[in-house]
């Protein structure tokens, strides 16, 4: 798969939209587990979830010249996105005022899709943002 996907699935948001962070465990110790191709490897455990953090979820594809790969796709990149917050209870999807379906985003891209966006509901995403008022202008491009 990593001819098509090269990155992981998400990353972290606040005081900036692509926050640097650690994937693993604070102050967890590395172990010894095999990898995917079944090496061994030291490996920390993943972080814990837990509620008021935020992250994107933000699987895609990216087709680059390559043999066996057919013209036609070569240099595309289809990927779409969700932000969620963490609550006690699972999560809070931030972003479903965005156009999503493929007409919706068309008409976006033609500059038509102000229609479409559910204005009431993407103020409320923005007003869930935990943290200060500078993270939550960053996360949705005020600044």
């Amino acid at each position: 798969y990593r001819q098509f996907y090269m990155h992981r699935t998400g990353h972290w948001m606040g005081m900036d939209v692509h926050d640097c962070g650690d994937y693993t465990e604070p102050g967890s110790k590395a172990r010894e587990e095999k990898d995917a191709t079944g090496q061994m490897v030291m490996k920390k455990p993943p972080r814990i979830l837990r509620p008021g953090m935020v992250l994107t979820v933000e699987p895609g594809l990216y087709v680059r010249p390559a043999k066996g790969v057919p013209k036609a796709f070569w240099n595309i990149g289809i990927r779409i996105e969700d932000d969620a917050l963490v609550t006690a209870k699972g999560c809070e999807l931030l972003t479903r005022g965005v156009p999503v379906k493929a007409d919706e985003i068309e008409a976006l891209m033609a500059g038509n899709a102000n229609d479409l966006i559910d204005h009431d509901l993407t103020q409320k995403a923005r007003a869930r943002l935990p943290s200060t008022e500078k993270a939550r202008r960053v996360a949705f491009g005020d600044l």
